[in-house]
């Protein structure tokens, strides 16, 4: 039986970037660095505790990488601060947070251009 989701792959241009991205802007911890041959790192990143982790890993061992495209909600108790945070950081907002019927949300991209949904839902 499946107990939970392990990683998603986000397929960066470079991982060493990507990396201080993922640390140094969002605040996440290093999880897993590996070497993967001559090519790249196996590297995995997250917030302290999580069960998923996100998997930074090199376009250059994926030939189809432009076909491969993350859609990765990231759920917080207080996305105001987040966004503050966030945004003070320097990371690209793509989306402010903004109030719907089921929660709120905002919308960040990274270096690669990739967009990640910020999200906290109505208590």
């Amino acid at each position: 039986m499946i107990r939970k989701l392990a990683t998603v792959s986000v397929y960066v241009q470079d991982q060493q970037q990507a990396l201080e991205f993922w640390t140094d802007k969002v605040g996440f911890s290093v999880l897993a660095d590996h070497p993967m041959g001559p090519d790249g790192r196996w590297i995995e990143v997250g917030p302290e505790g999580a069960h998923t982790r996100l998997v930074l890993y090199p376009r250059s061992l994926a030939q189809d990488w432009t076909e491969r495209k993350p859609s990765i909600v990231f759920e917080c108790d207080d996305i105001e601060a987040t966004f503050r945070k966030l945004a003070d950081a320097g990371v690209v907002i793509k989306q402010p947070p903004k109030e719907m019927p089921w929660g709120i949300y905002a919308v960040f991209a990274d270096l690669d251009g990739h967009g990640y949904v910020l999200y906290q839902p109505h208590a």
